[in-house]
């Protein structure tokens, strides 16, 4: 039996899967009876009717102008009526040359029209099911791409294992040089003023938070870790937080507290990793100690976490208003397995180096270390997907334990939306509707062989609408295998 075999998920029981957790040595625990999920949350002045909730997701299926498409507003309805009572909104860009792909959404004047009707729907579908829209959360996620802008890499500081792994021309596989231009310390102050207008934008508009991101190693995640670099934006732990601290306290002076304050964050960026070309399995490409590079990283053991920054950024976070907070890790281009515990490895990824249970373990670790830390904001939690129909159990545990206050998946949603309804109508998942891991939307979101440049990204398995759109994009003719 491969290793690639013996990772696959075969349980069809809670039993079954304690058993691999207690083999691993790992700290996950599940609950047979739901009860934590269906407690509300309070948040400021708020309340959330439930403790679960919906990742930011990307489509990549909005218009070539950044304005929601027929797609974005079915996904978004289906959430609404799903029955989560957290929708983190997913990925927009600030400006239109921080997308990171030509469809992903931007929040602009233009685009403000579309982008509030897609959140008028969404609230009017809850309310039309579950009678109000009073105890429902709804973000949107502020991005700026960085080095994976898809018109060309905006960098903040060299990285000298993503550098070669970060193309300028993806036909040629061109590779960003020693010498390729760093954004600027005068581009990033006036990306300071982009994302505080597009905070008041969203307020004006009526979502209820703004996420600015710093996860995924995109921009803002990849000024945490820019150690070596020069200027007001690099080298100690104060430079390198100031973007973020500068946004926040201008779009308090801006808004006040008309909309709440949220940040994904990565509390572990890793290390890069390549596909080995006999094995398939990823292995990380090679690197020199200290390791300078990243944030979250022990720098005499990068394949670990060191949470001391992470611990630190987040009470900073804390003490300049932001309320909710979300943890992740990874990056989905070149450790997936780290942010994505996965079944089958993305058309450009690598067979996982690990059991994916380690994976998951790590995810609940982090997040649960830094509720631990600071019991007074709301965490929600990553990870949980590739535990299928196991994976409200292991939230319930973790909301017993109070490694976390929010149970959130995000592939798993964009299979399953209505996930919530089942789980606190009946007590469970059902396993013929969850996400299995394969990576099929993941694919989706790398191919770009259309006139559009992106082809939209959703569930092939579970969804039929993306099953000829997946079809055009492999250039098969056949139904892909959901086994």
């Amino acid at each position: 039996m491969t290793q690639k075999t013996k990772n696959r998920f075969w349980y069809k029981t809670l039993s079954d899967i304690r058993k691999d957790v207690e083999a691993l040595k790992l700290d996950i625990t599940f609950e047979d009876q739901l009860k934590a999920i269906r407690q509300p949350v309070r948040l400021g002045s708020r309340t959330l009717g439930n403790s679960l909730g919906i990742h930011p997701m990307e489509g990549s299926d909005g218009t070539l102008d950044g304005k929601p498409d027929e797609l974005t507003y079915r996904r978004w309805k289906r959430f609404g009526e799903g029955g989560a009572k957290l929708i983190w909104g997913e990925a927009t860009a600030v400006v239109s040359d921080a997308r990171a792909n030509p469809r992903q959404l931007v929040i602009k004047n233009e685009n403000l029209p579309d982008l509030e009707r897609m959140l008028t729907e969404t609230r009017k579908a809850h309310k039309a099911k579950f009678g109000t829209s009073d105890d429902l959360l709804i973000g949107i996620q502020l991005t700026h791409s960085g080095r994976y802008s898809y018109s060309k890499p905006l960098i903040a500081c060299h990285h000298p294992q993503a550098d070669t792994i970060t193309y300028l021309n993806k036909t040629t596989k061109e590779i960003i040089p020693s010498d390729y231009p760093l954004v600027t310390d005068d581009y990033l102050e006036r990306l300071e003023e982009d994302f505080v207008h597009a905070s008041v934008m969203a307020a004006k508009i009526g979502f209820d938070f703004v996420d600015l991101k710093q996860c995924h190693t995109y921009l803002l995640n990849e000024l945490l870790g820019a150690r070596t670099r020069e200027g007001r934006y690099g080298g100690n732990f104060d430079n390198r937080t100031r973007f973020i601290s500068n946004v926040l306290g201008k779009i308090r002076s801006e808004v006040g507290k008309s909309i709440i304050l949220a940040s994904r964050i990565n509390a572990y960026d890793g290390v890069p990793y390549f596909k080995d070309s006999e094995s398939d399995v990823g292995k990380p490409i090679p690197f020199e100690l200290p390791y300078q590079y990243g944030f979250g990283i022990d720098p005499e053991d990068p394949l670990k976490e060191d949470l001391t920054e992470p611990l630190k950024l987040v009470k900073l976070l804390k003490d300049l208003g932001v309320e909710l907070l979300n943890v992740s890790m990874g990056s989905p281009y070149y450790n997936m397995h780290l942010g994505r515990p996965f079944e089958n490895r993305p058309v450009d990824g690598y067979d996982s180096p690990e059991h994916p249970l380690i994976g998951v373990d790590r995810h609940f670790r982090i997040a649960g270390r830094i509720q631990e830390e600071h019991p007074d904001i709301v965490v929600v939690g990553t990870g949980y997907s590739w535990l299928r129909q196991f994976f409200v159990n292991a939230g319930e545990s973790n909301l017993r334990r109070k490694r976390i206050s929010i149970v959130a998946v995000g592939r798993g949603a964009i299979a399953y939306p209505d996930f919530a309804v089942d789980a606190i109508e009946t007590g469970k998942i059902n396993s013929s509707k969850v996400c299995i891991a394969v990576s099929y939307c993941t694919d989706l979101m790398r191919s770009n062989g259309n006139a559009l440049g992106q082809y939209p990204s959703g569930c092939v398995p579970r969804d039929p609408v993306y099953v000829p759109i997946f079809k055009e994009a492999r250039g098969k003719n056949r139904k892909p295998n959901a086994s």
